[in-house]
């Protein structure tokens, strides 16, 4: 057993590890924090199988804009972890029974059809790169140009949603809050004193005693 089938083992036991503590961990930030370990660990499974490209995307992109993001979400929203918690046990056959099944096929695809495989070995003056490239732009410009455009109009729609003016929304504006002053604010009215309505009925009743007498 060579260095890289060593490497590639102590990757993958992180990665399953890793994953079993993203479904099994109580506290939702330290659920987080094994799905960015999952990501990396996935991406250097990736570089053992010569795929730089998908490799640094999965880091970048995953790893070091979208995981990170949703961290700062989680950290800053006060979520009921045991409500969400609760069908745990319910939905536990059938999701051992799904993970059974995809272990299943790893398993045969890594001992029959992987085997067999020849090992990929790069060309003279090629990269996985350059042929990433040539394929998106050549073959797949269409599909790509699609998906460009509508991931501009979904930022777009998301900054549009973002702005939008609602009724029901407070906001302060800090400026006019300075240059309050104490009389806008704040008015003195002059009002006659208030008796209460026991006392008012006793003064009048000793005034009629003494009318009487």
């Amino acid at each position: 057993m060579d260095v890289t089938s060593v490497l590639f083992y102590v990757f993958s036991a992180v990665l399953l590890f890793s994953a079993f503590m993203v479904v099994t961990a109580r506290n939702t930030v330290h659920a987080t924090l094994y799905l960015m370990l999952a990501f990396f660990q996935a991406s250097m499974v990736w570089m053992l199988m010569r795929a730089e490209f998908l490799a640094i995307t999965l880091v970048l992109v995953y790893l070091g804009a979208v995981m990170v993001l949703f961290l700062f979400v989680v950290m800053m929203l006060d979520l009921d972890t045991e409500s969400m918690r609760q069908g745990f046990w319910r939905h536990l056959p059938l999701a051992a029974l799904v993970g059974a099944l995809m272990a299943g096929e790893i398993s045969i695809v890594l001992m029959d059809g992987f085997a067999a495989m020849p090992a990929p070995g790069p060309e003279a003056g090629a990269s996985n790169t350059l042929a990433l490239g040539m394929l998106l732009y050549t073959e797949y410009l269409y599909p790509l140009e699609i998906a460009a455009v509508l991931l501009l109009v979904a930022i777009v729609a998301a900054i549009a949603l973002t702005l939008r003016t609602r009724k029901d929304t407070r906001h302060t504006v800090a400026s006019e809050q300075v240059k309050v002053r104490k009389s806008d604010r704040l008015r003195v009215i002059k009002m006659d004193a208030v008796v209460p309505v026991a006392a008012a009925a006793t003064a009048v009743q000793n005034e009629e005693g003494q009318g009487a007498k």
